[in-house]
């Protein structure tokens, strides 16, 4: 079981080259990654997008990266001949008129404003793109790494909480069959408190406490209850990404719960179907962190 919240981070040096990528991820229903490049990488985009997709399915992915390249022929520098031509002319021209004389050399020439301009040499894109994937990888690793530690700390407090539900269901089980038979025990002490010397109608009773049970009848929604808890404790131990699903498994536990609190004419279950909602509602703040 993953989180979706963790941070990886992988650098790699290759011939002169050194590239640097930080992963960072938080809750997402899906996959969103937020990535910004270097100008010179750009054309990585793609290439660290299909990586992340095929590696993460849930998540906010912030992807930071940072490029050295060392190499001797990182630089390039470019002559503005064009200026450079009009400089000379300009001061061969002031020099004449003056009667100075031109001592303008080539490396002056080159230090005039404008003349000279260093740029990063065009990349090997090739190489670049061996870099990335595998600092990406890392990077990836090491990003699972952290979200499977704390996917099986949530994993605990959820097996924990699963427990915690299963009592309750077996509560509400047990409680059941009892409210029937304090109907009938109820009804049949009213019924002789009104009528008093009068025998009591006892097909009449019984129609009575069967129309009661039928509408309170809660064994439907019981088992479906506990299907869940086994279903959400199988996904505890899945190696897939299951948190969508134990959302799904969250709303229906949850709607067995309304429709057992809505049947049940008990202060005793009413109880305890409140309390089972209250630790529905921790589930599903905790299920939020799975992917």
């Amino acid at each position: 079981m993953y989180s979706m919240t963790g941070y990886g981070r992988g650098t790699v040096s290759m011939d002169g080259r050194e590239l640097t990528i930080e992963l960072k991820s938080v809750n997402n229903r899906f996959l969103d990654i937020g990535m910004k490049l270097p100008r010179q990488l750009s054309f990585l985009e793609d290439t660290f997008r299909k990586l992340l997709s095929g590696a993460l399915s849930r998540g906010h992915v912030d992807v930071f990266v940072n490029y050295r390249n060392l190499r001797s022929d990182a630089k390039a520098v470019r002559v503005d001949e064009s200026l450079l031509q009009a400089y000379l002319t300009s001061a061969r021209e002031s020099a004449k008129a003056l009667g100075l004389d031109d001592d303008l050399t080539l490396s002056k020439a080159l230090s005039l404003p404008d003349v000279t301009t260093i740029l990063p040499a065009d990349e090997d894109q090739d190489a670049l793109v061996e870099l990335g994937k595998q600092c990406m990888q890392q990077a990836i690793e090491a990003l699972k790494v952290m979200r499977y530690k704390e996917g099986e700390r949530l994993k605990l407090d959820l097996a924990a909480r699963m427990d915690t539900m299963t009592g309750y269901a077996a509560s509400i089980e047990q409680r059941a069959p009892a409210v029937v038979e304090e109907y009938r025990t109820k009804l049949t002490a009213r019924i002789e408190e009104l009528l008093g010397e009068t025998e009591v109608d006892r097909a009449r009773l019984a129609t009575e406490v069967a129309i009661f049970a039928d509408r309170a009848a809660i064994d439907e929604e019981i088992v479906r209850l506990n299907t869940h808890l086994v279903h959400f404790r199988e996904l505890l131990e899945a190696s897939e990404p299951v948190g969508r699903k134990m959302d799904f498994l969250v709303q229906e536990m949850n709607r067995e719960c309304n429709t057992i609190g809505s049947k049940a004419n008990d202060g005793e279950l009413t109880s305890i179907v409140l309390l089972c909602k209250a630790e529905i509602e921790k589930l599903r703040e905790q299920i939020q962190n799975i992917e």
